[in-house]
């Protein structure tokens, strides 16, 4: 039998806003030994519910065991691997970049070229906020690297699928209730 190819999987899961809730949803991944790449959590439209945006990277069987584990968890309402194709994603980056007079000018205008936002100035260093896929974040930072980054923060990544799809009414996987 042949072996499943790895590849990035995002998974967004419908939970109850309760608290613990994501603290089994992970450990379900730390007990298979399964890494996460990237975690988001926030409320949705319903104060009562939270979305998860899990990244990982792994080959299908794997994924859809964690999938199927993650829906019996009495909290969870929905889960579902998001498609690429159909998808939205986006991540938020804060980047503080060593700066002096000769070379603030450049470095605003590489950051504008990507849209990043100046957040913060001080008199050595600029902070900017960019939002982007994983790619466009990564570029910016190839950029930025030779102006010498002092540090970086980054949001999980966040997926919504395209059009006029609904994620609350999307078909229930395996045995969830609610939603």
């Amino acid at each position: 039998m042949e072996k499943s190819m790895e590849k990035r999987y995002t998974l967004s899961i419908l939970v109850q806003n309760n608290a613990g809730v994501l603290r089994r949803v992970a450990s379900l991944f730390a007990r298979r030994n399964y890494n996460i790449e990237s975690l988001a959590v926030g409320e949705t439209e319903d104060e009562a519910v939270s979305r998860i945006t899990v990244v990982t990277v792994g080959d299908e069987y794997i994924v859809e065991q964690i999938t199927s584990q993650v829906a019996k968890l009495t909290e969870v309402y929905r889960v579902e691997i998001m498609e690429p194709a159909n998808t939205v994603f986006r991540e938020m980056m804060f980047i503080k970049v060593k700066t002096g007079k000769n070379n603030r000018a450049e470095i605003i205008e590489v950051a504008n070229i990507f849209r990043a936002r100046v957040i913060d100035v001080a008199t050595t260093s600029l902070v900017f906020e960019i939002t982007g896929d994983a790619k466009k974040l990564k570029a910016f930072l190839e950029l930025m690297a030779p102006f010498h980054i002092i540090e970086i923060v980054r949001t999980g990544t966040a997926a919504i699928q395209r059009g006029d799809n609904r994620f609350l009414n999307r078909p229930v996987l395996a045995t969830n209730r609610g939603g």
